[in-house]
């Protein structure tokens, strides 16, 4: 954990190195649009910041054709967080709608200008476990109700949660006697290094979402990866809000939850 800090740290010492992260706050970009905010700064210099914010996993890249997409990883910062600052701010994290107040109360300077028109969003997010890949996933399925934190049913309804990682399994929570709600649709599992689902995942209209999970052995422990993309009628903030929401559900609740069991 020490080292990973000292990486971290390391990592953020450079204003260039930040500048690139407030960048990519507002949305991913490829290596030669990044450089292009930095005309004095060769593209070599550029690919060298990268490398080093990948190593602290700040950067997650992935490959598309020849292009180099570089997205906001936010977990290490909610690590950091957590450490010296969550347990003062612990009941501005027990919900969604707890993170968009603090989003608002900030005038918005976390949320990519939206308009009305259909839009996309795409996150990218990787948290280490120090959890066996199998213990990750198992969490992950059909201990997901142990660690899920955010519910759909009505405020002081109990419901409870069911997964089942097969194709055309149900990510579902329920309460009462017939209501409900699906948070995924799973269409494709190569257990334990993968699983796809599509779901809603509490956005409401005329709107396409699908996220998946893939696990990494590394070093004795688990790389988890989340790709979240959803597309249609997409409200303002909704990226934001799902981007605090699964740092918190991955990088704190899970995390914590593998680890401690």
């Amino acid at each position: 954990m020490e080292d990973e800090l000292s990486t971290l740290f390391k990592a953020l010492g450079h204003p260039i190195r930040r500048r690139i992260l407030d960048i990519l706050k507002q949305s991913a970009k490829t290596t030669g649009e990044l450089n292009d905010y930095f005309p004095e700064v060769s593209r070599y210099a550029i690919m060298k910041h990268l490398t080093i914010l990948e190593e602290a996993h700040l950067v997650v890249v992935r490959r598309e054709g020849k292009f180099r997409r570089n997205f906001l990883n936010v977990i290490p910062l909610q690590e950091m967080h957590n450490r010296w600052v969550g347990k003062y701010m612990q009941t501005a994290a027990n919900s969604l709608l707890s993170l968009r107040s603090v989003v608002e109360e900030k005038g918005g300077d976390f949320s990519m200008a939206v308009t009305e028109k259909a839009q996309v969003f795409r996150i990218e997010q990787e948290v280490f476990m120090n959890a066996a890949r199998e213990q990750v996933f198992k969490a992950l399925t059909e201990r997901a109700g142990d660690w899920w934190e955010f519910r759909l049913a009505p405020q002081g309804v109990p419901s409870q949660f069911t997964f089942h990682p097969v194709p055309g399994g149900q990510f579902i929570e329920k309460w009462g006697d017939n209501e409900g709600a699906v948070w995924g649709q799973v269409y494709y599992v190569n257990a334990p290094e993968e699983i796809r689902l599509y779901g809603h995942l509490g956005m409401q209209g005329a709107v396409h979402s699908a996220y998946t999970y893939r696990l990494l052995e590394k070093d004795g422990g688990t790389l988890l990866q989340l790709s979240h993309t959803a597309s249609g009628t997409i409200e303002e903030n909704w990226e934001q809000e799902h981007s605090e929401g699964w740092k918190h559900l991955l990088g704190t609740l899970l995390k914590n939850y593998v680890e401690q069991n």
